[in-house]
């Protein structure tokens, strides 16, 4: 015990009154002695610092895939990380899986359709910002519906996210009382003191995605969710490895990182891949006086540009036919990422629709048609066409190509299997995943774990199974704190 303790403690028994069992220090000799040790150096501020924790709060996306969010404590003041829709259950509510339509979030979250605020009730004031890391529903979704639950919260974001935020909510006509600030991929945005943000440039199957860094006081946080490490990209910049080697030689307290496909031993392929995919089959096979139809996700706007160069080799015109389509191919022009005004028909009505179909339909070998309706959605427009809900028919030798995956819920590959059938009841030429994900695989892991050097990991978007896949390969790499969350659950850092 030091002697300042020891003064303190001795002069504290002389001036109280005896009380069994109790042991009582003043209050003016406790400040005496704390101010004592530091001008002594007995202890220091940083002392304090190194041990304040960080407490992280699971919302949604832990216990199973989708509705990402996650909430950071820091001190008093809170980040929410994503703010997402659970697309199965928004799916089942709204048979859309592309578009957010305007519901409420009391009735959203009794479907389970977003994330849970309440499990963050005592921290709703405390809230500083939203911070989606890009602009896929299922980590933006649930913003029009829930982020008014916090209204002094900024939502931080990059520019294409913030643009797709914004089209959402203008579309349905939902007004939000949170401020909408667009930062550009590596740069910094500081919410106060002691939190500034960082969005460090990443590749994934949309635009201006980032890994968000939390910079505090006790140590930085890393939320790398979605990723690849795609050094091949076909459009935008190359992930910022030097940086997140900085990063993890600065000292990383948590990384938060995806492990939907942590059990696949491989590093994900380029979308160079899928580009030349695309080619082998479109300039691949013969399509005189046949029409093509391609779908894909509207948001993979990379994508949608080499289907755009494969159609204008072809000699092709080349059609956009849906909303979704419209809203994100409309935001990448707005925020400059590309510019397919002049290099394609984009239509969002029905009326129109009907009209261009029509001209189609006595035209065929003259089309590209890019469609919604990927993943067999009842009312999109590749379902719709097959259900010759227009002046057009799909026939035979006809060629339609989904240039995706289908995502492994139940919903979707119902839905899927019943549109390839009555594909195939037409005796079109059907080519399907012509696709590489924009995801991971348990190998770009481990050169992302092995570069950012991370205290802590917290596996996200998947269940339990592919997370304990994750704390398996942190293990082998030398990394003992990995914690498995499930919704709800909070953890402490330090």
């Amino acid at each position: 015990m030091s002697t300042h303790l020891t003064n303190a403690l001795s002069l504290s028994r002389l001036t109280t009154p005896a009380r069994p069992h109790k042991f009582v220090v003043r209050k003016e000799f406790l400040i005496y002695f704390i101010k004592s040790s530091f001008r002594t150096n007995i202890f220091k501020c940083e002392d304090f610092v190194s041990t304040m924790p960080i407490e992280v709060c699971a919302i949604g996306g832990y216990t199973k895939v989708g509705g990402n969010s996650i909430a950071v404590k820091v001190d008093d003041e809170v980040i929410i990380l994503d703010m997402g829709l659970s697309m199965e259950n928004y799916i089942h509510y709204s048979e859309d899986r592309e578009d957010v339509k305007s519901k409420t979030y009391e009735e959203l979250v009794k479907v389970e359709a977003v994330p849970d605020y309440s499990v963050i009730k005592d921290w709703k004031e405390k809230v500083k910002a939203i911070v989606p890391g890009h602009g896929h529903l299922d980590h933006i979704g649930a913003i029009p519906f829930a982020a008014s639950l916090f209204p002094k919260a900024k939502i931080v974001c990059t520019p294409y996210t913030a643009e797709v935020i914004r089209t959402i909510t203008s579309d349905e006509q939902i007004e939000l009382p949170n401020k909408i600030i667009s930062i550009n991929l590596n740069s910094t945005y500081k919410v106060s003191d002691k939190i500034t943000l960082e969005f460090v440039n990443i590749t994934h199957s949309i635009p201006h995605a980032s890994i968000v860094t939390i910079h505090t006081p006790y140590g930085k946080i890393l939320y790398a969710i979605d990723y690849k490490l795609d050094m091949h990209p076909t459009l935008g910049g190359k992930p910022n490895l030097e940086r997140l080697e900085e990063l993890g030689e600065e000292g990383v307290i948590l990384l938060i990182i995806e492990c939907l496909y942590a059990q696949e031993h491989r590093k994900m392929p380029s979308e160079a891949v899928a580009k030349q995919m695309l080619k082998d089959v479109l300039h691949g096979v013969n399509s005189k006086d046949k029409v093509i139809v391609v779908t894909t996700f509207s948001s993979h706007i990379a994508r949608l540009k080499s289907i755009i160069e494969m159609g204008q080799k072809l000699n092709r015109k080349i059609v956009f036919l849906g909303r979704s389509l419209a809203k994100y191919v409309e935001a990448a022009q707005r925020v400059g990422i590309v510019d397919f005004k002049n290099e394609i028909e984009l239509i969002k009505h029905r009326d129109k629709m009907e009209k261009i179909l029509h001209k189609i339909q006595k035209e065929k070998g003259k089309y590209l048609i890019v469609c919604t309706g990927h993943q067999g959605e009842p009312k999109a427009i590749l379902a719709r066409m097959v259900k010759k809900d227009f002046d057009f028919s799909l026939d035979d030798g006809d060629i339609v190509v989904f240039s995706c995956s289908v995502i492994p819920v139940e919903i979707n590959k119902n839905n899927r299997d019943r549109l390839d059938e009555a594909l195939k009841a037409r005796n079109v030429r059907l080519f399907t995943d012509v696709h590489v994900s924009g995801h991971a695989a348990r190998e770009d892991h481990r050169d992302m774990i092995e570069m950012v050097k991370p205290k802590h990991i917290i596996p996200a978007h998947a269940g339990a199974t592919k997370a304990e896949m994750m704390r398996e390969l942190a293990m082998q790499l030398g990394y003992k704190n990995t914690h498995i969350l499930t919704d709800g659950k909070r953890i402490v850092v330090k």
